[in-house]
């Protein structure tokens, strides 16, 4: 049987729930509330395949790349000059334009990995598309070949959803994507507490249980319990 390639998160603590990675080449679902940490989890994902030489793509529907160029470096993580370097390209679509340029977008990330070799790509987040297609059917239809255009490209990718009582917000990302890791967050007070689950993960042995995990100086770090599944 063929081993099956892994790829580093660059989440702390992350990749010994997943086997050591998420499958090589395909195409992962994370889903949580606002402020639950989604756009670090792609921004540290990124990270980590530029320490390893990788190029890397990141697509925005929300934030400006300014607004996440800030975030990153609040962690100390200068991903300005990546981009400057031509290693991480940045493409900023406006929501508004989303559907319309759907078709444009598969073509920016074949022509990009191509020409970029790119290892890595996010996408944050996902959710707008259903914000301004008309039925679910559309939906799933558009994303189901968004996805399978980029596992046509042989990248490793991450997407974003927003989440709405646990589960994503029209319900059917989560089933098209190879995987899926959900964020959750708690307010208590002044305290904010933070778990993570990985739901499914095709093709990996992965622990079930929740996992707390906090933003640190260095990003996000899942911590561990006696429950972690043994590899």
């Amino acid at each position: 049987m063929k081993k099956i390639e892994r790829v580093e998160t660059g989440i702390g603590g992350l990749d010994k729930l997943i086997q050591g990675g998420l499958v090589k080449g395909s195409a992962s679902l994370v889903s949580g509330g606002t402020g639950t940490g989604k756009t670090i989890f792609c921004c540290q994902f990124l990270k980590r395949g530029l320490e390893k030489g990788e190029s890397c793509l990141f697509i925005t529907f929300e934030e400006s790349v300014n607004d996440i160029l800030g975030d990153a470096a609040s962690f100390g993580w200068d991903l300005g000059r990546h981009v400057k370097s031509g290693k991480l390209v940045f493409e900023y679509v406006d929501p508004l334009e989303a559907k319309t340029r759907l078709g444009s977008i598969d073509e920016f990330v074949k022509k990009t990995v191509k020409e970029k070799k790119i290892a890595r790509i996010a996408i944050d987040s996902i959710s707008v598309f259903g914000l301004y297609l008309a039925d679910h059917y559309e939906f799933r239809k558009d994303l189901h070949k968004l996805l399978e255009t980029l596992k046509g490209t042989g990248a490793t990718s991450v997407l974003t959803a927003e989440a709405v009582n646990s589960s994503t917000r029209f319900t059917i990302e989560e089933f098209v994507a190879d995987a899926l890791i959900n964020l959750y967050g708690l307010k208590i007070g002044e305290g904010n507490f933070r778990s993570l689950q990985v739901v499914k993960m095709r093709r990996t042995r992965h622990a079930e249980d929740v996992f707390p995990f906090e933003f640190t100086k260095t990003g996000i770090v899942v911590k561990s319990k006696e429950s972690v599944f043994k590899t």
